[in-house]
């Protein structure tokens, strides 16, 4: 009987060992740097990507063409992040999209364009038809992630900063690294592979251009960049804003005032509000950019007429006075010049943008090129006729093409 009590006890102590021991041991595996927590929203099935193909492609014959790459089940996952914002560490959001079948897998990275609803940023409305496009990627074989950026989701209690490039660069960053440590306790049916991808339209074509600069110059031995699709970014914000104030009327004002509110807010420039923009618009346009209008909605309480919105003086004066000097060095502190890259570079536009002009990725080829980087290697398709908005899904489209060409090599 003694011997069976002992033996009791032994498996008892076994038992509560094989408890423990585990438990800490995922415990402390669990200290993660960048990664807060993951929410699974939602999952779709091989059969409903290809239904939401199918609608799709009524609208853009092309979509049709991806369908024969579908090949796994998708899980949608909400993910809060560390990152950092004007020195501050803070937790921001995005959405990782992942294969539901057991595989190696690279990521891709999407930097989503302008948006100024926090409950249209991407964690918040994964069901999107803009956002459902990226997220069925995944279909095909990535894992992909598609960034709030801060402001939006999680840190929709900041002010976004709007075409600024080290917060945001930083925030994306963070992510890819948050994906990095979530392989493989938090995902592990998967296996993310070494390569990384990167894609943007809009301010997300402009965001992947600085983060691709950013992973070959300060990030080398932490990602293998693969390859990168910047579609109808504003690469030189001075050469853009240039463009935007060079005519009688700009029919996004949203851009603008979205460009100095940020500016303003994270004391990119000295200038006050005043010394840019007429009344009423002046004093208005602190109240635009809370998270809770729509781009068409902030249009309307602007104006489209540049003599109207903005100062005679700044009209004037923004090219060659002092005055302005601090504005004029904040947008190239935030552009992006060429540098020799050896990275697969796709920059791609249409012909016919009113919002953000065509010269910008003219302007940013001719400088890759003529910082060393191969015509072989960074290549640049202006598509003709294409407004801003008509070209979102053209440029995708082919953006995925060249990324999925770039796998096979």
């Amino acid at each position: 009987m003694k011997t069976i009590k002992r033996y009791a006890v032994y498996l008892l102590l076994i038992s509560a060992i094989s408890w423990v021991v585990p438990s800490c041991k995922k415990s402390e595996d669990l200290q993660y740097d960048h990664f807060v927590s993951k929410e699974l929203l939602t999952s779709y099935s091989t059969l409903y990507i290809n239904i939401l193909l199918d609608i799709a492609s009524s609208t853009y014959p092309e979509l049709s063409t991806l369908k024969q790459h579908i090949s796994h089940p998708v899980d949608i996952y909400r993910v809060i992040y560390r990152t950092e914002l004007n020195n501050t560490e803070i937790n921001a959001s995005g959405l990782l999209c992942v294969p539901s079948d057991k595989g190696d897998f690279p990521l891709l990275s999407f930097q989503n364009g302008t948006n100024t609803m926090n409950a249209y940023a991407p964690s918040e409305y994964p069901s999107n038809p803009s956002y459902q496009f990226v997220e069925v990627i995944a279909a095909m074989g990535y894992v992909v992630l598609i960034p709030d950026y801060p402001g939006f989701g999680e840190s929709a209690d900041r002010t976004h900063p709007y075409l600024i490039k080290e917060p945001t660069v930083r925030s994306i960053v963070d992510m890819l690294f948050t994906a990095k440590e979530m392989d493989p306790e938090e995902l592990p049916d998967i296996a993310i592979a070494d390569a990384v991808y990167i894609a943007g339209y809009s301010q997300g074509g402009w965001a992947t251009l600085a983060l691709q600069e950013a992973l070959e110059k300060d990030y080398p031995g932490d990602f293998t960049l693969k390859g990168s699709v910047c579609g109808a970014g504003p690469y030189d914000m001075n050469l853009l804003f240039g463009s935007m104030i060079g005519s009688d009327s700009y029919p996004m004002p949203v851009y603008i005032g979205y460009i100095i509110n940020a500016y303003k807010a994270y004391n990119q420039f000295t200038n006050p509000v005043s010394d840019i923009l007429k009344e009423p618009y002046a004093s208005r346009l602190g109240s635009l950019y809370s998270g809770s209008l729509t781009s068409d909605q902030i249009n309307a309480l602007l104006t489209t007429s540049i003599h109207d919105l903005f100062t005679d003086s700044f009209l004037s004066g923004f090219g060659s006075a002092s005055k302005y000097a601090s504005i004029k060095s904040s947008l190239a502190f935030n552009s992006i010049a060429g540098w020799n890259s050896s990275v697969p570079l796709l920059l791609i536009h249409g012909g016919g943008d009113r919002s953000v002009n065509p010269i910008t990725t003219e302007s940013i080829y001719n400088a890759m090129i003529g910082a060393g980087t191969s015509p072989l290697t960074c290549t640049k398709e202006i598509i003709p006729g294409l407004d801003h908005g008509d070209a979102v899904i053209p440029v995708m489209i082919k953006g995925l093409q060249f990324i999925m060409n770039l796998e096979k090599k």
